[in-house]
């Protein structure tokens, strides 16, 4: 065994977990582990990004188009706590990453220090692990249990506190290998009787609807979740977070759940005799109304962690375990059916949202540009095998109801917190984790601004991420409720925005600007052959709403469509 620093072990153990990039930014309590990754910029690459946030919604991007495990390194303090946000994302969504933040040294702590913070006290509540290394000889064994724990079951955020007399200690270094922890039971073996039971369930269905979560893909199940619905013949939505785990083409994909979702999926929610979750978490903005949600229905849940089960929705059975074993197990007992009347039932639903919605969405004849055009524009451009990242608000609520997805792994989005500012950083990891992709990275102009300063990052690394960004001079989804259930009264939601186009071009970054639909076609063909980053700015109609809604608490099936 070698003896060397601690910050040297972190490297080395970062290495031997597989680690080939990581984001961050330097700081003081971080310097030691810095000065030793100088010694390793051939093996580990950093990207520096321009704010701590960003270095975490990167580590997301990173993670969720590659299936690995995202990185983050920062230092103490204010470094620390600006990845809160991006750490309560991940944990939420289930994103696997691990962020290394600096901390003062063990005898300095508790006393205020300069740039002291409990980093585990306020990350704990947020993240799957969160501890303190207090010596050189904790590294080893820290890491690669964050690494386990990060990526194994439901995955998640793991955060390491790591303390300045840590770093600079010495210890003999040996690599760990940790893949066992004491209570902790990432991949439950799933019950035979439960599997029989569900596949008995799905038998006696005539009206069986399947809701596919981001477990899938988490679980890496997509052939085993078109295995079953193509052999027991059972329509799917998606959520957002699932939107690739299912080609948007298949036969048995009928769109999306939920408040901004398609009309037939929600209403068939609650016309189905079985409902059949997967990997998904039953969110509110999913039920709607969860006194009339699905009542009629039994419903089985299909869930690797079981406190989701009747969390939110009662079910009639648990299916614990990873979908990927489970769902070919249920499939290997159902019988081979049709359900071709319940199928088909789906059509005047697609017909009707089509000829009141989508229609008018996607091919305007006249007025400013809208947000659907423009996203289904770029996604015809791409063969619809991009992957998708958005920010949050209507340009997230258009491109995930507009942009269609031939591959897994092709959609990066901030669900359940609803970050804005995720979209560019997020884009910028997701180049490094899949850099063969082309990344197309649909904002609005109020979260541009809220990350903006990593056009920095894109500038240096030239990173290729496409940037749509579609102004509408608002914070256009609050706009569109305050349009719609405050009377139009528009409290601080219009913007004044920036020159854009002038300042990506202050970064370097190619930039134009669209106003006029004819010019929309050249204007992506012009993007998307652009060698490295590009900003697209598309002038939106300022009261472009998206549609359909069902209403906040409203039921799932009420939806409003214009």
């Amino acid at each position: 065994m070698e003896r060397i620093t601690g910050a040297e072990a972190l490297m080395r153990s970062l290495e031997h977990e597989g680690v080939d990039v990581m984001f961050g930014y330097p700081g003081g309590a971080i310097m030691p582990t810095y000065d030793a990754l100088y010694d390793h910029r051939d093996k580990l690459r950093h990207i520096l990004v321009r704010h701590e946030q960003g270095a975490v919604h990167a580590a997301q991007g990173y993670a969720r188009v590659s299936g690995r495990v995202g990185c983050a390194i920062v230092t103490s303090g204010p470094g620390a706590t600006n990845t809160v946000t991006g750490i309560a994302d991940a944990m939420i969504d289930s994103t696997p990453i691990v962020v290394i933040c600096g901390q003062v040294g063990v005898a300095m702590l508790g006393t205020d220090a300069f740039q002291e913070v409990d980093v585990v006290g306020v990350t704990a509540p947020v993240s799957k692990w969160s501890y303190q290394i207090r010596s050189a000889e904790d590294v080893a064994w820290a890491v690669s249990r964050a690494f386990y724990i990060a990526r194994s079951g439901r995955p998640g955020p793991v955060v390491l506190d790591f303390a300045k007399n840590a770093q600079t200690g010495m210890v003999d270094y040996e690599p760990a290998h940790v893949d066992f922890i004491r209570s902790y039971e990432p991949y439950p073996r799933p019950k035979e009787q439960d599997i029989i039971e569900a596949a008995r369930m799905i038998d006696d269905s005539v009206k069986p609807f399947m809701l596919v979560g981001q477990g899938v893909e988490l679980g890496d199940a997509h052939a085993e979740l078109k295995e079953l619905i193509e052999k027991a013949d059972i329509p799917c939505a998606r959520t957002f977070l699932g939107l690739s785990a299912l080609e948007s083409g298949h036969r048995l994909n009928k769109g999306i759940l939920g408040m901004h979702g398609n009309l037939g999926p929600n209403v068939m929610t609650n016309q189905c005799d079985l409902l059949i979750a997967v990997g998904m978490r039953f969110d509110d903005r999913v039920t709607g109304n969860l006194a009339t949600y699905a009542k009629q229905a039994k419903i089985i849940h299909f869930d690797i962690d079981p406190s989701e089960f009747n969390k939110n929705v009662k079910v009639d059975l648990s299916i614990l375990g990873n979908c990927k074993e489970t769902l070919k197990a249920v499939t290997a007992h159902v019988s081979e059916t049709k359900h071709t009347v319940w199928v088909n039932g789906f059509e005047p639903y697609d017909e009707k949202e089509y000829n009141k919605v989508i229609s008018k969405a996607l091919y305007p004849q006249e007025g400013p540009l809208l947000m659907g055009e423009v996203i289904n524009k770029v996604s015809e451009a791409t063969s619809h095998e991009a992957v998708l990242v958005t920010d949050v608000g209507q340009n997230q609520l258009f491109a995930c109801r507009y942009f269609r997805f031939t591959k897994p792994r092709s959609i990066v989005t901030s669900g359940g917190m609803g970050t804005m500012g995720f979209g560019i950083p997020a884009a910028i990891g997701a180049t490094f984790g899949a850099p063969e992709r082309t990344v197309c990275m649909f904002c609005g102009d109020g979260g541009m601004q809220m990350t903006i300063q990593e056009l920095g990052t894109i500038m240096e690394q030239q990173a290729p991420v496409k940037m749509i960004l579609l102004n509408n001079n608002y914070l256009g989804n609050v706009r569109q409720w305050q349009e719609m259930f405050f009377n139009k009264r528009y409290s601080f939601t219009p913007m004044v925005n920036p020159d854009y186009e002038l300042i990506a071009k202050g970064y370097g970054i190619p930039a134009r600007t669209v106003t006029d639909r004819a010019e929309l076609d050249n204007a992506i063909a012009d993007m998307l052959s652009t060698e490295g980053p590009y900003l697209l700015q598309c002038a939106i109609k300022e009261e472009d709403n998206v549609f359909p809604i069902t209403p906040p608490g409203a039921d799932v099936d009420k939806m409003v469509l214009e």
